[in-house]
C-alpha cells in the first residue's frame, strides 16, 4: 500500500515496521501474552523434569546406603565383670532354665553361645564333670512401636521397602536442588514396629560361691522380626573383647556372613 499523498515516506514504513513487528490491535498483546505463557509452561515442565530426576537419582543414592546397611549388622554392649585371674582352660557348664529345656530354639542358641566363648580360653564339661563356671542365656526381642519421618512421595514408597531416613534412630534431612529450586518431596511421620533383638549372657564363679564375676547384654534394632537371623552376632558381641571394662558400654559392627 502507498503512502497517502503529502506523507513523508520514512515515517510511513516505520509505522508499517511497527504494525508488522507487534500485530494489529490486540493481536500483537495476544501473541505476547501466548508467548509468556508458553515460555513459563516450559519453565514449569523443566522444574518438575529436574524435581523427577534428582528424585529418582536419590532414590538411587539411598537404594546403595540400604544395601550397604544390609551387609552389617551393628550392636551396643554394655558389660560388668569382676573376672578372677588365671582362668585359661577352666570349664564351663551351659545352665537351663525349666522353660528352656527340651527347646529347640534355645539349644540352637546355646550351640552359638559356644561356639563364641571358645575363645575367651573356657572348656566346656563334658559328662557328669563339675564346671567352675555356670553360664545363663537369656534373650528375646520385644516389639514396640515408634513414629519415624519418610517421604511422601511415590518414586520413594513405591518401591515396596519403605525407607526410612537412616533406620529408626535419625532424623529428616531434604534434598535440594542448586539455584534456590527446591523439589524436596513432602515429609509424613508414619509408625514403625521396632524388634529390640537381645542376648543376656551371665557367668557364675561355683568356686566363688556362685558369684556373679560377668554379666553382658548385646542389643539390637531392626524393623523385622529377626532374631534368629542376628543372634550369632549378638552372641560374638557379647565375648568381643572379653572380658572387658567393668560398667563398659561399646558400640561393635559385623560384616554378614563374616
Amino acid at each position: 500500500m502507498p503512502p497517502r499523498r503529502g506523507r513523508d515516506p520514512a515515517r510511513w514504513r516505520a509505522q508499517c515496521l511497527r504494525r508488522n513487528r507487534h500485530g494489529v490491535g490486540g493481536v500483537g498483546l495476544a501473541r505476547s501474552s501466548g508467548e509468556a505463557y508458553g515460555a513459563l509452561s516450559m519453565w514449569r515442565l523443566f522444574i518438575d523434569m529436574g524435581g523427577r530426576m534428582v528424585r529418582r537419582l536419590a532414590l538411587i543414592l539411598l537404594a546403595a546406603g540400604l544395601t550397604g546397611c544390609a551387609s552389617t549388622i551393628a550392636a551396643r554392649v554394655t558389660s560388668f565383670q569382676q573376672w578372677p585371674q588365671d582362668t585359661m582352660g577352666a570349664t564351663y557348664r551351659i545352665v537351663a532354665t525349666p522353660d528352656q529345656q527340651n527347646n529347640l530354639e534355645f539349644q540352637n542358641y546355646a550351640d552359638m553361645v559356644r561356639a563364641a566363648i571358645g575363645p575367651v580360653g573356657l572348656v566346656e564339661a563334658g559328662g557328669n564333670e563339675s564346671a567352675r563356671f555356670d553360664v545363663h542365656i537369656e534373650y528375646g526381642n520385644p516389639v514396640e512401636k515408634r513414629w519415624v519421618q519418610r517421604y511422601n512421595d511415590p518414586y520413594w514408597d513405591g518401591w515396596g521397602f519403605n525407607p526410612f531416613f537412616g533406620g529408626v534412630y535419625s532424623g529428616y534431612r531434604g534434598w535440594g536442588w542448586g539455584s534456590g529450586i527446591y523439589v524436596t518431596p513432602s515429609v509424613v511421620t508414619v509408625p514403625i514396629e521396632v524388634y529390640k533383638n537381645t542376648l543376656t549372657i551371665t557367668i557364675n564363679d561355683n568356686q566363688n560361691n556362685g558369684a556373679e564375676v560377668y554379666r553382658s547384654t548385646a542389643l539390637n534394632m531392626s524393623d523385622a522380626d529377626n532374631l534368629a537371623l542376628v543372634m550369632p552376632y549378638l552372641a560374638q558381641a557379647v565375648f568381643d573383647g572379653f572380658p572387658g571394662n567393668n560398667g563398659q558400654v561399646r558400640e561393635v559392627r559385623y560384616r554378614v556372613g563374616k
